[in-house]
């Protein structure tokens, strides 16, 4: 692979962000995983000096639903680029009164609903552990901050996002029961992908979107997919001009738990895993295990 087609931060595009403005030197990428093919090709561009690999969650076209987004290739690949840095883009429900439609959500803590997902890429022959206490990073996640305070976005920073199977929106039990746990946000892509990051040791933060009140509240209409769609096409500009703040600012040596998670977490005896194993987890585990 040649060096231009390497990237040190990605976004991950949502539903409505299939494509990013502003950058130059564009090369799409195709990258065969071991876990399939990713959602679409990658593309990696500069952007204001940062070169970058942007990928569209669900395909163009919107191809893929929650559950079969193939997570598993996409952060591989993305960590086969040399991306450091994941920034999601994702649309979400709110579940407090004052998280309002059209404001930003940048979560710190995530409760996972899913369960048809695989969520690991250490499924046989290794034994694995990562550390998800915070599943979000937070150096990260901080410049996503600031970037949208100071771009004057009404945003909300840290809280708790429930990430459901879907593509069926909750029901108003499930909703008012999440309320009680004291989630703030509902979503249904955050998971398995920051598990996966977490073990690729790539950074990951959330813009998270929100579009609607899901329907626990009485005085709103119940969620349908026009309501999402038209706020979320509100956020799609909104949501480039903070990248274009973002990632000039993600720059630089990384110093977080990210960037080791994997260092104390393979509990499987190096000598006791497969060799054809390790060559496929290469690109995640070469560090630890070539």
């Amino acid at each position: 692979m040649r060096s231009t087609q390497k990237a040190t931060v990605a976004v991950i595009g949502g539903s409505g962000l299939y494509e990013m403005d502003g950058m130059t030197a564009i090369e799409p990428v195709d990258v065969e995983t071991p876990f399939g093919k990713p959602s679409d090709t990658i593309i990696v561009g500069d952007l204001d000096g940062v070169r970058v690999a942007f990928l569209p969650r669900h395909g163009r076209g919107h191809q893929f639903n929650p559950s079969h987004i193939p997570a598993r290739a996409n952060i591989y690949a993305l960590k086969y680029l040399g991306v450091e840095r994941i920034i999601s883009v994702s649309a979400v429900g709110s579940l407090k009164e004052e998280f309002a439609p059209l404001d930003l959500v940048i979560p710190s803590q995530l409760i996972d609903r899913t369960r048809l997902r695989e969520s690991t890429f250490f499924d046989t022959g290794v034994v694995v552990h990562v550390a998800m206490a915070d599943p979000f990073c937070a150096h990260t996640s901080q410049v996503v901050h600031q970037a949208a305070q100071a771009l004057d976005i009404t945003v909300h920073p840290g809280g708790t996002m429930v990430v459901m199977e879907g593509p069926a929106f909750s029901t108003r039990a499930e909703s008012f029961m999440y309320r009680s746990w004291g989630a703030d946000i509902i979503g249904m892509t955050a998971l398995p992908e920051a598990k996966l990051a977490r073990e690729a040791e790539i950074c990951y933060a959330t813009m998270a979107w929100i579009t609607d009140y899901d329907c626990w509240r009485q005085a709103s209409e119940p969620v349908t997919v026009e309501m999402v769609i038209a706020n979320l096409q509100q956020n799609v500009e909104t949501s480039k001009a903070l990248l274009r703040q973002v990632i000039p600012a993600l720059g630089g040596e990384r110093d977080c738990p990210c960037e080791s998670a994997l260092r104390d977490a393979i509990i499987t005896r190096k000598e006791e895993i497969p060799e054809d194993l390790k060559r496929k987890l290469a690109p995640v585990t070469g560090r630890y295990l070539s």
